[in-house]
């Protein structure tokens, strides 16, 4: 099956933080979420978006405080943006002109769910590297405190 709407693709709903959130607090979620990114919203209106790199290089290796900093303050703003029945190969030319990996999926000004650069791979060709890449684990392993193993360790946040 060939996906050609970014809705046949896209993970629905929507992890967010306010913009007054700390990055400790943004961090945590991402963590409980397992996700690498979160939107920030103010109310319903996304604003930004903050990754696990932006808390990382523009906060931490800045000597920042990520108790006192806000994800808004870090957050890469105004992001772009696709709509869940804009064709999947719009997505793609809007993440490769762009060079992002990941884009907020809105619909009537309200975010809906989120589309990866994993996501496309995947509908794109389920065979490829990066399909197989985005369908793995996290390093460390499941994060599913009774899954064998157990969750990752290591310092958090």
């Amino acid at each position: 099956m060939s996906a050609e709407y970014v809705r046949d693709v896209m993970t629905p709903g929507v992890v967010a933080v306010r913009p007054d959130a700390s990055l400790v607090e943004a961090a945590r979620l991402m963590r409980a979420q397992d996700i690498g990114d979160v939107v920030v919203a103010d109310g319903q209106e996304i604003v930004g978006m903050l990754t696990d790199r932006d808390i990382a290089v523009r906060a931490v290796a800045e000597g920042l405080d990520p108790q006192a900093v806000s994800a808004g303050t870090v957050c890469t703003g105004d992001p772009l943006v696709v709509g869940p029945h804009d064709d999947v190969s719009a997505a793609v030319a809007l993440m490769r002109e762009h060079a992002v990996r990941r884009l907020p999926v809105v619909e009537d000004g309200l975010p809906v769910g989120m589309v990866s650069l994993g996501d496309l791979a995947e509908a794109r060709d389920p065979r490829s590297a990066l399909a197989d890449i985005s369908r793995a684990e996290p390093d460390g392993g499941p994060s599913d405190p009774s899954a064998p193993g157990g969750p990752a360790t290591g310092a958090g946040l």
